[in-house]
């Protein structure tokens, strides 16, 4: 009787309709051909061969879909990849192959995958079937990479890239035992061979590869040294993603204990930015590949990073922060708007509440509050669940009451509290900010209505202009085109530090003008003094331009401004910019411009003027000047308190804002 002790081998091989290779994965390409061979290590035999052709989601049946190296590398038809079954559908049929004839029957053995190298499983099945939300059985998750196994046992000094590399090593011949068999990639052919080869020469696998498919809580401490080799930093990330998103981005990389670190701004807000720490090197560089690789619809830019940058971003030292991680939960629910008297009693009742209760971990233990130095409230908490499935019934409570205050949740991360405790406990924190836009120098605004918009596309963008270059700049790059500026066209794009970007927008009166500027000015040298550049100029639509000009928000035609209003404190009017108008073509220079004007009507109790805030990209400018601003109050009249106001609905009008404030005597309209 023949006692069954080693699991069966399966040979794992899929083939994409892109790069294959060594760039396996890394364009986003879709499985279009799935081969499994499974082996019984024991008798060194094949049992069974398994050859699934896979219709790719994007395939159109009016475009050809396959690549080259793909048509060379399978013999697959444009029409079979077509008419084959989805991803889904395979994965279901091979899964109910292995429970009926592997995992079951008499003698019921383990199966473990063997690839060629790491990329099958981890940059091209995991991430695909991530995507689609298609759930993977437990045997994905572990495999056995041919590569590392062949070096091991044949202490090949160089490293083997390719299974034709090893073939040549050891100078195999075809296997006359494998000619009956038809296999749709030639290489799998070469890749079983070399298996039979390693079990006849007496190997026995055992190098096991894990892939972790959920990221595990750790804590950074300050003085940790992390290696530079395993960091990278993501960007262009949504704004709402977790930490778990983040790692599902990078699913089938085996991601660090605690190795994600959200990057936040200056105010506390999440910037799109993530620090990402993985187990080695290996496997940083199969992130890099995943550079320009998409969620949803972002797409999300892979750099390298340095292991202090993550520290600095991961790390902490607050003991308080570091006590409230170590109890090991596995979600963290960051609440914000906390009425500044709240209980970690109320936290509790709060998420206890409801139709959909979940308990918090450790109970009051579990809460940990946000306090400025003087131990002040900050309105912030943050909480810890025990479990994943908690993650849906605590963030079902967004924007459910404690008291008459609404209360805003959000999935946080170890980091995240790291960061959040540094800066509340930090005294620059609460010290006087000067507003946001005095960090722009000379950067008028021109109003909303200025701006145009629609789809005719009577635009011109100029990118690659030097940043030295002023609007008289552009008018003479473009020539006898500048003629055709309607009034107040000259639009330049300046950055989040009041630094112009490289780019302007010209509205032309025509779109028989604009088509005539960018094709006759399009790659035209820009000369300013011993510098030149050559400069690109695009026919664009008022509707494109509008999108760039407001962030990408669309405008809104009861607006008079994308942003929020803000108004300086007394003394401060002189410091900020103004609307001026845009001179260009026919203009009056700037010598002779008309005085400036605030772009809205202030309160005539308030004395001063509102300003306006412009996200990203800032708005269109033509900097010479300041508004002049006014006077202070005299001194036995109190100045006026500020107080800002978010989530206004955009129909909300000052009488609508009076009404909001008719219990407090002291607003004055």
């Amino acid at each position: 009787m023949i006692v069954h002790s080693s699991p069966y081998l399966c040979l794992f091989y899929p083939v994409t309709a892109g790069l294959q290779g060594t760039a396996l994965g890394s364009d986003e390409e879709e499985i279009v051909l799935i081969v499994f061979v499974l082996i019984d290590p024991d008798s060194n035999k094949v049992v069974n061969v398994l050859q699934y052709v896979v219709k790719p989601r994007t395939a159109d049946i009016n475009e050809n879909i396959l690549s080259e190296q793909c048509l060379s590398e399978a013999k697959l038809t444009e029409a079979a990849v077509k008419a084959a079954e989805p991803l889904e559908t395979v994965l279901a049929k091979f899964e109910s192959y292995v429970r009926t004839f592997v995992q079951s029957g008499d003698r019921p053995r383990g199966m473990i995958f063997v690839t060629d190298g790491q990329l099958p499983l981890r940059q091209c099945l995991h991430p695909e079937a991530c995507s689609k939300n298609i759930q993977l059985s437990e045997f994905y998750e572990s495999f056995y990479d041919l590569r590392k196994e062949f070096s091991s046992f044949y202490h090949a000094a160089e490293e083997m890239h390719s299974i034709r590399a090893m073939v040549e090593y050891l100078g195999m011949l075809p296997n006359p035992d494998l000619e009956p068999i038809e296999f749709q990639a030639e290489d799998v052919r070469n890749m079983l061979n070399l298996v039979l080869r390693l079990i006849a020469d007496g190997h026995k696998f055992n190098q096991l590869e894990v892939i972790t498919v959920r990221l595990e809580p750790g804590i950074c401490s300050k003085n940790e040294e992390v290696d530079s080799n395993c960091v990278v930093r993501a960007r262009g990330l949504p704004w709402q993603s977790s930490d778990q998103d983040i790692a599902k981005f990078f699913r089938g990389l085996n991601v660090a204990k605690g190795g994600v670190a959200l990057c936040l701004s200056p105010q506390g807000r999440r910037n799109g930015e993530a620090l990402v720490r993985f187990v080695n090197q290996e496997h940083r560089d199969m992130a890099m590949k995943r550079h320009k690789h998409h969620i949803n619809n972002r797409y999300i830019e892979v750099y390298k990073a340095s292991g202090d940058d993550f520290v600095n971003v991961a790390g902490g030292s607050n003991n308080e922060a570091q006590a409230f991680l170590s109890k090991g939960g596995q979600v963290i629910i960051r609440m914000r708007g906390l009425p500044y008297d709240c209980t970690a009693r109320q936290v509790l009742e709060f998420f206890d509440s409801g139709n959909n209760p979940c308990s918090v971990l450790d109970g009051e233990e579990g809460v940990l509050f946000v306090k400025k130095p003087d131990g002040r409230a900050t309105g912030d908490a943050f909480v810890l669940f025990a479990q994943e499935d908690d993650a849906t019934a605590a963030l079902g409570k967004h924007r459910e009451l404690i008291g008459t205050r609404y209360i805003e949740l959000f999935r946080s991360t170890t980091a995240e509290v790291q960061q959040v405790l540094n800066r509340s406990m930090d005294p620059k924190t609460y010290e006087q900010q000067q507003p946001l836009i005095a960090q722009i120098p000379q950067v008028p605004l021109l109003p909303q209505h200025i701006i145009t918009s629609g789809t005719r596309k009577d635009c011109i963008r100029l990118r690659g202009l030097l940043y030295e270059a002023l609007v008289e700049h552009i008018l003479e790059f473009l020539g006898e085109h500048a003629k055709n500026i309607v009034f107040q066209g000259v639009h330049m794009v300046y950055n989040a530090q009041g630094q112009p970007s490289g780019e302007a927008f010209i509205q032309m009166d025509s779109e028989q003008s604009a088509f005539l500027a960018a094709q006759q000015r399009h790659n035209r040298y820009m000369v300013f003094g011993k510098k030149q550049r050559y400069i690109e100029v695009f026919q664009c639509s008022g509707e494109d331009m509008n999108l760039v000009l407001t962030g990408g928000i669309p405008a809104q035609k009861v607006l008079t401004s994308p942003g929020a209003v803000l108004a300086p404190p007394y003394g401060a009017a002189a410091a900020f910019p103004y609307v001026q108008q845009a001179q260009a073509a026919s203009l009056m220079p700037a010598g002779n411009a008309a005085p400036l004007t605030p772009r809205a009507a202030a309160p005539a109790a308030f004395g001063f003027p509102p300003i306006f805030y412009w996200p990203y990209p800032s708005p269109p400018v033509s900097p010479t000047s300041y508004y002049a601003g006014v006077p202070p109050p005299p001194p036995h009249q109190a100045a006026p308190t500020l107080v800002i106001m978010n989530g206004l609905p955009l129909s909300a009008t000052q009488s609508d804002v009076l009404n909001f404030f008719h219990n407090f005597p002291e607003v004055r309209g």
